[in-house]
């Protein structure tokens, strides 16, 4: 198993995808190859995603978030995470959901996250590497 990294909820997603095929191989691999953490927040986004655009029934969101929950460690947002975010989302100009998401990885002791929604390769507090990983 390679290193720790973060995962942002559109990777999950792609894992579920019948119509792009090469993303959920690649995003099925990092979860397979990959010390893998995520917060609550992102199992509320991914929850969201798959019963309202995908349309999933709930039992079946249900299994997958307790196969996530299995093969990942889940950080809890808490008081000092939103502080966190606020700093970085100060800083870097991301969205405040996007900033919870990078704070979260950077609590987590991550030193690389997977999102195909922030800036590839940027760095974030000289500790958290941003990488795109369909590109």
């Amino acid at each position: 198993m390679s290193g720790k990294i973060f995962i942002d909820t559109n990777i999950f997603v792609y894992t579920q995808s019948s119509v792009e095929i090469k993303k959920r191989n690649i995003s099925t691999g990092i979860i397979e190859n990959y010390d893998c953490h995520a917060s609550t927040q992102v199992l509320s986004e991914v929850s969201n995603v798959l019963t309202k655009k995908l349309n999933m029934p709930v039992q079946e969101v249900k299994q997958i978030i307790s196969a996530i929950n299995e093969n990942c460690t889940i950080s809890i947002i808490d008081y000092e995470t939103v502080q966190k975010a606020l700093d970085l989302k100060e800083r870097y100009g991301y969205s405040y959901y996007d900033s919870l998401i990078l704070a979260a990885a950077i609590e987590s002791g991550c030193q690389k996250i997977f999102s195909e929604d922030m800036n590839n390769r940027q760095i974030i507090a000289n500790t958290l590497e941003i990488a795109n990983p369909f590109k």
